[in-house]
C-alpha cells in the first residue's frame, strides 16, 4: 500500500499546484472585469489601458526562474529518492527529467536578456 501512495503523490501534487493556480487566476479575471461591468453600468467611461491584461516588464524573467528552479528541483529530488523501479535501476537514475523545464528556463533566460540588450542599443 505505502508503495502505491508515494508515486500516486509525487504525481498528482503538480497538477493539484496547477489546477490550484489556474483556479485563482480565473477568480481574479472575472473579478475584475465584473469591476469593469460595474464601472460601465454606471456610465464612466473606461480608457483603454484598463481593458488590458496587465503585463510584467520581466515576465519573461521571472518565467525563466522559476522554470529553472523546478527543473533544478526535480533533479535533486530524484536524486536523492531511494528505492527502485521495477526493471531493477535506481530511482535516482531518472533526474534527466528535470532537464526540460531547466532548459527551457534558460531559453525564457536567453530571450530575456536579448531583448534587454536589444532595447538598450535602440
Amino acid at each position: 500500500m505505502e508503495l502505491f501512495l508515494v508515486p500516486l503523490f509525487v504525481m498528482t501534487a503538480p497538477v493539484l499546484i496547477v489546477l490550484i493556480f489556474l483556479r485563482y487566476r480565473y477568480q481574479q479575471t472575472k473579478a475584475r472585469y465584473q469591476t469593469l461591468l460595474q464601472l460601465a453600468d454606471k456610465g464612466i467611461e473606461l480608457s483603454p489601458q484598463l481593458l488590458l491584461e496587465a503585463q510584467s516588464v520581466d515576465n519573461e524573467r521571472h518565467r525563466a526562474l522559476v522554470l529553472i528552479s523546478t527543473g533544478l528541483g526535480i533533479m535533486a529530488m530524484f536524486a536523492a529518492l531511494p528505492g527502485e523501479l521495477d526493471n531493477g535501476r535506481s530511482v535516482s537514475s531518472i533526474w534527466g527529467l528535470g532537464l526540460l523545464p531547466l532548459m527551457i528556463g534558460l531559453g525564457y533566460l536567453a530571450s530575456w536578456w536579448l531583448n534587454r540588450r536589444g532595447d538598450a542599443r535602440g
